[in-house]
């Protein structure tokens, strides 16, 4: 048995401003300083604060929602020093805990505002919305979604290594080339380098502008090295094998979920909140060699919500819009119309379809791709868990509206 218990090798304070914190950053960039050392084969805990920095309260209004700054986004915890790594080393992160902050039980669920963040489905859905969920042990519970209740599969939105000098100038020509190519679509499609509200930990105003000028945003995840890739199953038990582009690897953490549904389609979607992950860092030297290894790849633990395979139904979805138009092989439009199909189907017992947004984006429904080489349609599925609600919702059973409340909007 261990002697002593496992080090923080940070601990964070809600009550301090995320922006003005030394462990905190949010950008990536290759000069943003270590916050501390860990050393190879150590288990540690890290804590981390909500990927809005507080920016979101726990009320019955929306307003936090509309008005959130995203230039202030994500807070990540690090980067960390790992010892003996070096690039081309791949840096494995066992994730061994996940747990909200003992003084924080609670999560959110936000549909951002079209004009401010947007989501999967915002040009149905383009207002603003929220809902706040209560953590009791492994389950939780909204007052804005009545109806419900599950376990969370608790994990990481994001995490990853700072890329080298040469990976980053890839991003911001890559993602620069695709908004020139895109400009007339009149929404974003990607995020350059913005000098506002930046922050690098510790670092001075010198390395603050250079990466206000260059750092690349933690908004997407990115081939290179993982990031925001928002995978509900790293949860505890998980192995992640990351690619490390610079001595020390750099690594950081955050965008902690309690749970969330495959797509997180709302964008905020997952139940978000501030929490502390338990890590053991091993370095595999020369991995990525070793492993052909051009982007991350994972092991998922033995934790999951067990719900059987008959306590799902199943939605499906094709390459055909809301508008009856034909896309070929177009899994992005086919996603949008299972989503649909489940809202549909959900609101025949009175649910309002901003709930059902908020909860297909946190509860762990199953997205699948089913096909993709039958033209012109692509085919994906989502698997709605029956034993979340505590009402039947087979298609055999009645229905009948409810009166089930209302989420959270935003005052007019």
């Amino acid at each position: 048995m261990p002697k002593e218990g496992l080090r923080y090798a940070a601990k964070v304070d809600l009550t301090k401003d995320a922006g003005k914190e030394p462990f905190l950053h949010n950008r990536w960039h290759p000069d943003i300083p270590f916050c501390g050392t860990i050393k190879n084969n150590e288990t540690v805990k890290i804590e981390c604060v909500d990927w809005t920095g507080g920016q979101i309260g726990n009320n019955d209004s929306a307003d936090d929602v509309r008005d959130v700054d995203l230039t202030r986004v994500h807070y990540l915890t690090g980067p960390f020093e790992i010892e003996t790594a070096e690039p081309g080393d791949v840096l494995v992160v066992d994730i061994q805990d996940v747990q909200p902050l003992q003084d924080s039980p609670w999560g959110f669920t936000g549909v951002f505002a079209k004009e401010n963040g947007g989501g999967f489905l915002d040009e149905i859905y383009p207002k603003p919305a929220k809902a706040i969920w209560d953590f009791e042990g492994i389950n939780c519970s909204s007052r804005h979604i009545p109806g419900v209740r599950f376990a969370g599969l608790i994990h990481p939105g994001i995490l990853g290594c700072a890329p080298s000098p040469e990976v980053l100038k890839t991003w911001n020509d890559r993602e620069g080339q695709l908004i020139k190519e895109c400009s007339h679509m009149g929404r974003d499609v990607a995020l350059p380098p913005n000098p506002q509200s930046v922050h690098v930990g510790s670092g001075g105003d010198d390395i603050k502008e250079k990466v206000g000028k260059e750092g690349a945003r933690t908004i997407p995840g990115r081939p290179e090295h993982g990031g925001n890739c928002d995978i509900k199953n790293l949860s505890r038990g998980s192995k992640v094998y990351l690619p490390v582009h610079v001595k020390g690897a750099k690594f950081s953490v955050g965008d902690l979920h309690f749970s969330q549904g495959d797509g997180e389609i709302s964008f905020c979607g997952a139940i978000e909140m501030a929490g502390c992950i338990t890590i053991k860092f091993s370095v595999m030297k020369d991995g990525m060699k070793h492993l052909a290894m051009k982007s991350p790849i994972y092991i998922p633990g033995p934790v999951e919500p067990q719900f059987g395979p008959g306590r799902y139904i199943y939605f499906e979805g094709f390459s055909v819009d809301e508008h009856g138009k034909q896309h070929y092989l177009d899994t992005t439009v086919a996603y949008r119309q299972t989503s649909l199909r489940v809202i549909e189907y959900l609101r025949r017992y009175g649910y309002d379809d901003y709930q059902i947004y908020l909860l297909l984006s946190c509860a762990p429904v199953q997205g699948h791709v089913a096909g993709i080489v039958d033209i012109p349609n692509s085919c994906t599925t989502m698997g709605l868990p029956i034993d979340i609600f505590d009402f039947d919702i087979r298609p055999e059973a009645p229905t009948g509206k409810r009166d089930l409340g209302s989420c959270a909007f935003a005052s007019s």
